[in-house]
């Protein structure tokens, strides 16, 4: 990994006002550009809002009118676009989908894999875990509830991914966002010698829901180095040093401290995850 400086927004989304959240858009991905950074992403759902009653109508196709502005975007502003949007599926439930916008005009797609109860009778679920590379990092992206679920964030790890991107749309009833993701997002930075970077909706979506916002940088020990959780809409900037992932990945250290634990793994005693839990 070489260093990196990416952008994280906590963006207020109003679900079905399509065009005024592309304008958010544009906007803070011009802010990202003008203070270099490399990659931007932005929330869950942002392009269309977050509502799970109203999704299904409002999907869009990819390839189609939104997405294609977000890569044209990307291109223009020489910088690597996440953005979250409702994506047709062929079905009457649509993905829950990251699209990924790259400056020299290719694109991909992420597809949330790990749905909630509230969200299943909704939505379909991805079935891949995919790792992107850009020139200075290989990074994947974990959709909100899928952070909550450790084998994700190894496999992405294994994968060869440095950087874990988080784009959440976790309300404001559920609490304080910063003390909720400190506890498992550090583990799954610490564990996985992998950055991880999240964001959050904030405000209302003009319906009676209402975000809490945030957006947090942990390094790959579990160490917060830049947040946010001012309850507005903002970017955050922040330079990514891959000193001390690059020191435990390349085995440049003999101290255990450093150590990358995911090559001690003994996968020939796991075969219980594979089992179905019971319902209790």
């Amino acid at each position: 990994m070489e260093p990196i400086r990416i952008a994280l927004v906590q963006m207020q989304s109003e679900t079905g006002m399509i065009d005024k959240n592309m304008e958010k858009i544009y906007s803070f991905t011009r802010q990202a550009a003008e203070k270099k950074a490399d990659i931007i992403c932005f929330p869950e759902l942002c392009i269309q809002g977050y509502h799970r009653e109203k999704s299904p109508p409002l999907a869009k196709p990819i390839p189609g009118e939104s997405s294609e502005a977000i890569i044209r975007l990307a291109v223009q502003e020489g910088i690597i676009v996440l953005a979250g949007l409702a994506e047709q599926s062929g079905t009457e439930k649509p993905y829950i989908t990251q699209l990924l916008a790259f400056p020299g005009g290719d694109w991909a797609v992420y597809r949330k894999t790990h749905l909630g109860k509230s969200e299943a009778p909704y939505f379909s679920p991805g079935d891949k875990l995919p790792v992107f590379s850009s020139a200075q990092a290989s990074f994947g992206v974990e959709i909100c509830w899928d952070l909550h679920f450790p084998e994700v964030s190894a496999i992405l790890s294994l994968k060869g991914a440095e950087i874990i991107f988080a784009p959440h749309a976790s309300p404001t009833i559920v609490g304080d966002r910063r003390n909720i993701w400190l506890k498992y997002l550090a583990a799954r930075a610490y564990d996985n010698t992998v950055f991880v970077a999240a964001c959050n909706l904030v405000g209302s979506d003009g319906t009676g829901q209402s975000f809490c916002g945030g957006a947090l940088v942990i390094d790959p020990k579990g160490t917060v180095v830049a947040e946010d959780f001012d309850g507005r809409e903002g970017l955050l900037v922040a330079d990514l040093d891959p000193t001390l992932l690059n020191t435990i990945r390349r085995r440049e250290s003999g101290s255990m401290r450093h150590s990358f634990y995911l090559e001690g793994r003994r996968p020939e005693l796991y075969g219980e995850l594979l089992k179905k839990v019971k319902p209790l």
